[in-house]
Order: structure tokens, then sequence, then C-alpha cells
């Protein structure tokens, strides 16, 4: 009887305990911890806003993160021993949900010759891509060099001839675009289209106070309205992925997942092992843009394959389970981290990344070259001899063009591309290039990183 009543009273509590808990914790006006006031000027005037999640920026998919198996799922044709399985997780982001087009680039261009063009024409030709990648030595290729960036016909195909370096750059001037933008539509600036180059719109710029554009308001004045970064309306940067972000957005493995395990490891961002769709109705259609076989880059006429013989649309075959495009063939993609050989051996398990400089004092750190034949890493040299720069020493070791091909600037790019085979279609598989380098069949999405709930909205 006793224990009847005990219960009885724990319910009767129960109800007016979570509302008190409830009225405490959604009292956003009092600090919780001091009693003073927010959003109250007589009262230090300390500004909190509502609590809201990170918006969708234009173009991105939100990428719910994970734990997966990173690493090789189809055997290395050239038998190199350069990524080896390994379980990693990810942290929720937001990935690109197609390639940058020529039509979004083209917008860049627009942009930098608008604000640089007249004082300063080297801004945009440094940001221009390189058309003459198109040019083979034995190939007649010479209509894509002339058109396919700039012709309206190829405004939705990937742009490619863009190096690492400038991709990184057009993420930068994504990322201040967006956030003007937000800007604007939140009343705090006004439209500005006569930025010059000494003056125009950077969030760094205005979050320093460096760039106002005052907006009118009901009484006809110009009023300037401060926006901090603590105001949740501006976004992270756009930036390319993580090589770990790009293959597990890739795979797509959200679609194989039950009871917190894989079901189904995959070897593409689709589940067969093949090129072709078994979905009814499409006759088998390849899901790809590839090379199929030597001398076979889209079938025969009256029977095309994959229906492109260079580069197709970003939008284009089948998206995988995130709703990602062209995951797999059509161009390979750049991603953040500086290639080595042996990175798989000392990633972090946690979204693991190479390519970091740290700085501390006057000791610059390469954390990009960590435990991989730095001067640290290696047990022949003497740490304690402050005669011998460290710097200078993993120079040595990456003596690009004499000792390896691999250097500070070796930049990892991933997926196949049109002009690839099957092999290079699977996510896991690495290649490099030079950051200031481009290619014909290497373009870039971008990513940004997901602050607050780890659950995709």
């Amino acid at each position: 009887m006793r224990r009847k009543f005990s219960i009885k009273l724990l319910l009767s509590i129960l109800p007016v305990s979570l509302l008190l808990v409830s009225c405490f914790k959604s009292n956003k006006q009092v600090s919780n911890t001091t009693g003073w006031s927010y959003n109250d000027p007589s009262n230090g005037g300390f500004n909190v806003v509502e609590s809201a999640e990170q918006i969708t920026g234009p173009g991105l998919v939100p990428i719910e993160g994970g734990s997966f198996t990173m690493g090789a799922t189809v055997e290395n044709v050239y038998h190199e021993w350069n990524n080896a399985p390994r379980q990693v997780t990810v942290s929720s982001f937001y990935m690109d949900q197609s390639e940058v087009s020529n039509l979004d680039y083209l917008e860049y261009i627009h942009w930098l010759t608008r604000v640089y063009g007249s004082e300063y024409p080297e801004m945009v030709s440094k940001a221009l891509p390189d058309t003459t990648v198109w040019r083979g030595s034995l190939s007649y290729n010479e209509p894509m060099v002339e058109i396919y960036f700039r012709h309206p016909a190829y405004r939705d195909y990937p742009v490619v001839g863009v190096s690492w370096l400038q991709a990184n750059d057009y993420a930068l001037w994504r990322s201040d675009r967006v956030n003007e933008m937000l800007l604007v539509e939140a009343g705090a600036l006004s439209y500005n289209t006569e930025q010059t180059k000494d003056n125009h719109f950077t969030t760094e710029a205005y979050l320093s106070g460096q760039y106002t554009s005052p907006v009118i308001s009901n009484n006809g004045s110009n009023e300037t309205k401060n926006v901090k970064m603590e105001d949740g309306i501006m976004l992270p940067k756009y930036r390319l992925p993580t090589e770990a972000e790009w293959e597990y957005a890739a795979l797509g493995l959200i679609g194989n997942t039950s009871n917190e395990r894989i079901s189904e490891r995959r070897a593409y961002p689709w589940n067969t092992d093949g090129m072709r769709t078994d979905e009814k109705g499409y006759g088998g259609s390849f899901v790809a843009n590839f090379k199929r076989g030597k001398g076979d880059y889209m079938g025969i006429a009256g029977n095309l394959n994959d229906g492109a013989a260079f580069p197709a649309p970003v939008v284009s075959y089948w998206p995988n389970d995130y709703g990602l495009y062209n995951m797999a063939g059509n161009v390979s993609e750049w991603v953040l981290d500086v290639y080595r050989p042996l990175s798989y051996e000392d990633f972090s398990d946690h979204n693991p990344y190479r390519g970091n400089v740290h700085t501390q004092d006057t000791t610059v750190v390469y954390s990009l070259n960590h435990n991989d034949g730095d001067y640290k890493s290696t047990i022949q040299t003497d740490w304690n001899n402050e005669d011998i720069n460290q710097e200078e020493y993993t120079s040595q070791m990456y003596d690009y063009g004499v000792t390896t091909l691999i250097s500070d600037k070796s930049r990892v790019y991933k997926g196949g591309s049109w002009a690839d085979g099957p092999y290079y279609l699977s996510p896991s598989v690495r290649r490099f290039m030079n950051e200031d380098e481009s290619s014909s069949t290497v373009g870039f999405r971008c990513a940004m990183s997901k602050i607050g709930s780890a659950l995709a909205q």
C-alpha cells in the first residue's frame, strides 16, 4: 500500500516539476547563472538572440555524419598501398548538390570584373579557368578550348581548368556573397552595386567594422545596423570538402544503414558493382559519365551509352542517397587535403584531415607533414639539435622532381571523370595534382561545416 502511495505521489508531482523546469529553461530574458537580464540596455546590454538551427545555404544539401569505413573498396590496380581501410567518424556538414558549373563560375568572373577589372585586371585573369587544358598532342579539341567555358550551350556543365588555389578563392568569394545577401534580407545592409576594390563587402571586413552600407529606415534616414556572428544571421565559410567528407558523402551509405550498422558496403555511390541501373523502364542505362573502354567515351550513334563525349550537365544521371549528383564520373573533384601516401596511418579517427599549418610563437608546425617524412618523425636525426632547421629538412625529404613527385603543394582529388575507366569511379580512389595545376577532367564542389545539432535538418 505504501508503494502505491509513493507512485501516485510521484505521478502527481512530476507534471509540476517538469513545468517548473520547462519555465526555467525557456526564460531566455534572464541569465540562469547570474540573474541579470538579457537584451536590456539599462542592465548591461548583453544581447542574446533566440537559438536557431543553421539554415541551409544556397546550393547545399545537408549530410548527416556518422561512422564509416574509409579507404579502399576495390583492388588497387597499380598495387599502391596508400589507402588501407580504417574506421572513422565524420561530423555532419553540408555539400553542394552538384559540381560548380560554368554559369556559377561566370558569375564569379563577372563580379571580379565589375569590382577589379578597370584598375586591377590581373585579379580577373588570375581567376580565369585555363581553357588550354582541352588541348591534346594528337587530338582536335580546339572548339572546346574556344567555347566550352563561355558558350550558353555549356552553361550547366562543370567548370574545369580550375586549380585547387582558384577553387579555394571561389569558395571564399561565394561565402561573402551569400552572407552579404543574408544581411540585405535581414535589413542590416542595403544593395550596393558600386563596390570598388577598396570598398567591397567581405565577411571579415564587415565583422571588423571596415565595411558598412547603411539602410534607409522608415523615417527616411540612413541607419547603420551592426550584425555580429552571435546574431546567427551569417553562415560559416563555403570551402572545399575534406577527403573524408567527400568520400563519406559520395558513398551515400545512409540508404544502407540499420540499427547502428551498415548492412552493405558500397564500391560505388550505388549498390550494384556495375555501371548500369537496375531500375525498371530504363533498360539498364549507365548511371555515370565515364570511359567504358579504349576509344569508347559514349557508345555508338543511335545507341549512346552515357550520352556524353566530354562532361555532361552537372545535374545528370542518378543522384545518390544523399541527393548528390555525379559523385562518380563526369569530372573528378578537388578536396582540401594535402596528399601523402601514408596518411591513413596517422589520420585522426574523428574528422580526419591533412593540411593544417599551425603557428605558435615563432615556430611553424607543419601538421601536413606530421609523422610522414618530416623532421620530427625521423628517428635518424637528433630532435634536440637546435642547429638543424626542421622546415629545411622537410623540404629535402620532399624534393619535388628529384626524390619524389609529392610535395607540400600536392592536393588530393577524388572521383572518376568522363575520361576515366570504372576503377576510378570508386569514391575511395585517391589521386593528386599540384595545387596550382588544372585539368580538363577535374572540377570541384563546395562544402560547409554544420554548426549546432548533428541531426540533418
